[in-house]
């Protein structure tokens, strides 16, 4: 039954087919499969399983059956310098991951001195743009998706907005950038940034305190600059202090776990999402349905984006000229065939992707209207 159902998505995800191609055999996958992270590292693992289970169910292999090697890289840089040593041993040929900035910059220096590609679906600091390196970013950096936020609070009619940012080691690297980028680009408009709170994030942390130093200065709305599990604290909290109160979480909190743990707390909560849930793409409604035949629910952005980054690394090797290498191939060889749109990287290896703004409604991702 399994083997059906992926053999059926095929059918919409032909571009994964008979790509594997000069020697490409071993994948890495790396994030943090335990920790606060752990829901939407999962969902990103199982997409990358499901993209390689495809090329293998597609029977044109070489002869040897594309693999995957899952590493956690925990919540901690030395956890996740240990996860990579693993990856280099193993013998991996690219790496889709990490998916937090923070990691990105611990290990990408072993994968440099390992001629390893790192492919990250959802590292997006800004420092790691621009820059003729190891790493390949599929999500646009946060200087470009905070002025898409910033842009859309504007039309909506915000002028003063409070902002919440995790500065702990584990989030500054993403949420301070983002903090940074997102009030320079409302102000820009000639919104005014009320206030700007820092918290820690760690079980000591009073919620209640940070939110109402945010409402001090009378916001019309708050921006919460963190992970999925602290903007549902802080909103539950806005909910009691504020109720009804505009709030807005980063697109780094935009998984399933936002609403699996806020409930009726994240109701109306506004995020911008890597992609569109309501795409009608052949390729898309393919992949919906074959993650759901094979995990038995729905699949989140970090599954779609994970399944993305595997199809940029088997069609590039697939479109690979004679001593190129993988690298070179992926900058090369684009666009690649993504879900919702073509894929391409600059010479930098960064994409541009604009967000899709969605709005929890009902205990689900529903489009912006």
């Amino acid at each position: 039954m399994r083997r059906r159902a992926l053999v059926a998505g095929l059918a919409g995800l032909a571009g994964l087919a008979g790509c594997q191609a000069r020697g490409l055999s071993r994948i890495g996958f790396l994030a943090g499969l335990s920790g606060r992270g752990a829901a939407t590292s999962v969902d990103g693992r199982n997409g990358a399983i499901l993209a390689v289970e495809q090329v293998n169910a597609a029977g044109d292999t070489g002869g040897r059956p594309l693999e995957l090697v899952v590493q956690d890289n925990g919540d901690d840089p030395a956890t996740a310098r240990k996860a990579m040593e693993n990856l280099v041993a193993a013998q991996v040929q690219a790496v889709v991951g990490p998916f937090a900035s923070a990691i990105a910059i611990a290990v990408l220096p072993q994968a440099t001195q390992a001629g390893l590609l790192l492919v990250s679906p959802n590292a997006t600091a800004s420092v790691l743009a621009g820059k003729d390196d190891m790493l390949l970013m599929l999500s646009p950096c946060t200087r470009d998706t905070t002025r898409a936020y910033a842009q859309l609070l504007w039309q909506r009619g915000h002028r003063r907005m409070a902002v919440a940012t995790a500065t702990d080691p584990r989030n500054a690297v993403y949420a301070v950038a983002w903090r940074d980028e997102f009030c320079a680009a409302f102000q820009a408009l000639g919104g005014a940034v009320a206030a700007t709170v820092d918290f820690a994030s760690d079980a000591a942390t009073a919620y209640g305190d940070v939110v109402r130093e945010m409402l001090q200065q009378r916001p019309d709305g708050l921006v919460f600059a963190c992970g999925s599990v602290d903007a549902v604290r802080l909103a539950q909290q806005a909910q009691r202090q504020a109720p009804g109160l505009p709030m807005a979480v980063a697109d780094a909190a935009g998984g399933e776990a936002l609403i699996a743990l806020g409930g009726r707390a994240v109701e109306g909560v506004l995020v911008g999402q890597m992609h569109d849930r309501s795409s009608t793409s052949a390729r898309y409604l393919a992949f919906v349905a074959a993650y759901q035949a094979r995990f038995g629910r729905g699949p989140g952005y970090h599954a779609a984006i994970a399944h993305d980054a595997v199809t940029v690394l088997v069609q590039a090797a697939a479109r690979s000229r004679a001593g190129e290498s993988l690298k070179q191939a992926v900058l090369r060889h684009g666009p690649y065939d993504g879900l919702q749109q073509p894929i391409g990287f600059d010479g930098f290896g960064d994409t541009t992707r604009a967000p899709s703004f969605v709005v929890v409604q009902d205990g689900r991702y529903q489009p912006l209207r």
